[in-house]
């Protein structure tokens, strides 16, 4: 325990003050995140924006997979005009962007406004990475970066529980939450963050340098082995982000979280009506959020499992119970089974994520392994480009409650106006309800029954296990011992 303490003390005050705004952070993207496909389809008379699942789908995937395009050239702008000068101008930006995202209303203006905010954020993600680089040595590194993701799953953590109370009251508040947690950070830049030491300087201008980052990621790419597995990868990633992209919607459409608050208020009534809606339910954002704790609870004990595991073998076994977990997630309409489900999600991501990286690294040849491990974002930026169209398009047709009741209203021939912003969402199904003699819990019900929205798990499983597949080929027929 004393050798635990004394290298606690080997770090510099900057390598905490990195760690601090990592945390702060992560609390206000995840926090507005985790509500983010809420708030763009839910009924404008909620504060929300109405949006179509498809509308929804395009933004988060196209604009968060360019995110993580972006840090590849942003850590090279980084580099020449100093990491401080770029937290300082990422913080201007993420506080302009998170304050006018929850004021904006058209579908337009929302999506400039969000990229304006992946821009932020992809000046932020390199430069605090290389922070923690820089201010580790090679016997402090690994718990020092142990600490760093503690400090990212904290953050997770925090952020959607905050949002889940702020939007009791308006959801704009969610948004100002995030832009006065990024103000925090940009106050600790300004007074507390040092410039870690400095490689030389290049010579080149920033052109050539970009010119010849891609002149790199081409070479790096040019290795079948490196490209299979980045492409595989993909699969991991688009399931990964249906916990943010499709979860809390299908959560809040088709789940009656109402049983589960009972639950907890009979237990511990203060948790219940803090944590829940002025009407009685779980909000999904909070449901959603058990991948975070679990994260929390378990992370070292699952690392220490598979430490011995080969990384190839340690992230199979974590695709599949990662896929197993998102199945069941979907089958049913019961929330209390979330809580096993996501703890079965969770036990997969912990086991194959960290392993990524770790194979990347094993197979980059001497010399190359930064060169490989900066393609990363490529599988990760991939992912939410197709967990987009999954969550948008394809959950619209399969699953969206909305859709399914246009469906089941024109097979009865009925009538009923168009959604607009006098007549929403609600007021959509409540006439419905009415017209077919139901309440709306019956008609919930009716809908699931009938067409099976659950049946997106088949999707989603299809997914999982091609991946799964496609590794063990790859490990068969590819993977060579180096």
């Amino acid at each position: 325990m004393q050798g635990f303490f004394k290298l606690i003390r080997n770090y510099p005050s900057t390598f905490w003050i990195v760690n601090i705004m990592e945390l702060f952070e992560r609390w206000a993207w995840y926090g507005m995140f985790m509500v983010f496909a809420l708030y763009l389809t839910g009924s404008v008379d909620t504060g929300a924006l109405g949006f179509s699942q498809t509308q929804k789908g395009l933004m988060m995937g196209t604009v968060v997979g360019m995110l993580y395009l972006l840090p590849v050239f942003t850590g090279a702008l980084a580099d020449r005009i100093g990491y401080r000068n770029i937290l300082i101008i990422s913080y201007i930006i993420l506080g302009i962007s998170y304050f006018t995202l929850g004021r904006v209303t058209s579908f337009h203006s929302v999506y400039i406004i969000f990229i304006f905010l992946a821009i932020g954020a992809a000046l932020f993600k390199p430069v605090i990475t290389a922070s923690i680089v820089k201010t580790t040595k090679p016997e402090t590194a690994s718990v020092g970066f142990g600490i760093f993701y503690m400090m990212v799953n904290i953050g997770a953590f925090i952020g959607p529980i905050a949002a889940a109370m702020l939007r009791k009251i308006s959801w704009t508040y969610v948004f100002d939450m995030a832009a006065f947690v990024i103000l925090i950070n940009f106050i600790i830049v300004i007074l507390f963050y040092k410039e870690p030491s400095k490689n030389a300087k290049s010579d080149k201008k920033l052109k050539q340098e970009i010119k010849h980052i891609f002149l790199n990621i081409f070479e790096a790419l040019k290795d079948l082995r490196f490209t299979v597995f980045l492409i595989i990868i993909i699969g991991f990633w688009t399931m990964y982000n249906q916990l943010f992209y499709t979860l809390p919607i299908f959560i809040d459409q088709w789940m009656d979280t109402s049983v589960l608050y009972s639950k907890i208020y009979s237990v511990w009534p203060w948790l219940a009506t803090t944590l829940g809606t002025n009407s009685g339910e779980i909000p999904a954002e909070i449901l959603t959020n058990l991948d975070a704790m679990y994260i929390i609870m378990f992370q070292i004990l699952i690392s220490y499992l598979v430490m011995k595991f080969r990384p190839l073998h340690s992230m199979i076994v974590g695709f599949v119970i990662n896929t197993i977990g998102l199945v069941l997630t979907f089958m049913t309409n019961n929330p209390m089974f979330l809580f096993v489900s996501i703890l079965i999600f969770g036990l997969g991501e912990m086991a194959c994520s960290p392993k990524i990286s770790e194979y990347i690294g094993r197979i980059a040849p001497a010399g190359k392994t930064a060169l490989y491990m900066g393609c990363s974002f490529l599988p990760m930026a991939g992912g939410n480009f197709f967990a987009g169209i999954l969550s948008g398009s394809v959950y619209e047709n399969m699953s969206d409650k909305i859709s399914l009741l246009n469906r089941e209203i024109s097979s009865r021939n009925l009538e009923i106006s168009e959604i607009s912003e006098s007549f929403t969402q609600n007021d959509y199904f409540e006439t419905a309800s009415v017209l077919m003699n139901m309440n709306k819990s019956e008609l919930t019900n009716y809908l699931w029954h009938t067409y099976q929205p659950g049946n997106i798990w088949i999707v989603f499983a299809t997914i999982g296990f091609t991946s799964v597949f496609a590794l063990l080929l790859y490990n068969k027929f590819l993977l060579r011992s180096k």
